[in-house]
């Protein structure tokens, strides 16, 4: 029995990307953040699966390297050291929806404007690469990142900094069980303020030793 080729291709392109769906769907409805980062190292791996079959081998095998063996091994590492405060987050859900129902409304409404151009009134390729580039599938990546968009890669990388910050204030707090330091303070301060010299008087303390000793005394008696 002899198997067609696209009919191949389409059972494992729809089972990742079913997969791809149902694992995406469960990292923003799970409850637990450590199996949230999990279903996304799926979704990962589903993805790179459907790249892999779309002969982009580059980005596939980049996804499973940096991603999976670095990013999100990186994820899970702090997600299980820090101490999140979940009945916080779900306590101000309510607080910013309408705000992030905007945003993803504006989203979605970015993608469909690029799927519509994309699937809708386009033959052939806007952008023609030479056959040299062309025939190499990193080094056509390359040319089309640093030439045609090169701002839109400034911009994420932009946009992935703003996150990163975003992230660390938000998991920022402080802890009344946790010593911290003062850097500002620690360079600010002054010698007299280090050490204090305190002169006594080594009369007034054998004064106050005869005393205790009388006192002890008078007390046994």
């Amino acid at each position: 029995m002899n198997f067609d080729p696209s009919t191949l291709f389409a059972v494992f392109f729809y089972a990742f990307a079913g997969l791809l769906v149902i694992s995406a769907l469960r990292v923003v409805t799970v409850s637990n953040p450590v199996h949230a980062a999990l279903f996304l190292v799926l979704a990962f791996f589903s993805a790179s699966g459907i790249w892999m079959l779309l002969k982009a081998e580059f980005l596939s095998l980049i996804l499973i390297l940096v991603y999976v063996g670095a990013v999100m091994v990186l994820f899970l590492f702090v997600v299980m050291m820090l101490d999140l405060d979940l009945a916080h987050l779900r306590r101000d859900f309510k607080k910013y929806l309408p705000l992030a129902m905007l945003i993803g409304v504006v989203i979605i409404l970015e993608l469909s404007i690029v799927l519509i151009r994309g699937f809708i009134g386009t033959s052939s390729p806007v952008n023609i690469l030479p056959e040299v580039v062309s025939a190499n599938n990193t080094q056509a990546l390359g040319y089309l990142m640093f030439t045609d968009y090169l701002y839109a890669f400034e911009i994420a990388g932009i946009i992935l900094l703003v996150a990163i910050i975003a992230a660390v204030a938000l998991t920022l707090r402080k802890r009344k069980d946790v010593k911290g330091q003062n850097i500002a303070e620690q360079v600010a301060v002054k010698a007299k303020d280090r050490m204090r010299i305190v002169s006594m008087d080594s009369s007034n303390e054998a004064k106050q030793d005869r005393k205790s000793k009388s006192s002890e005394t008078e007390s046994k008696s």
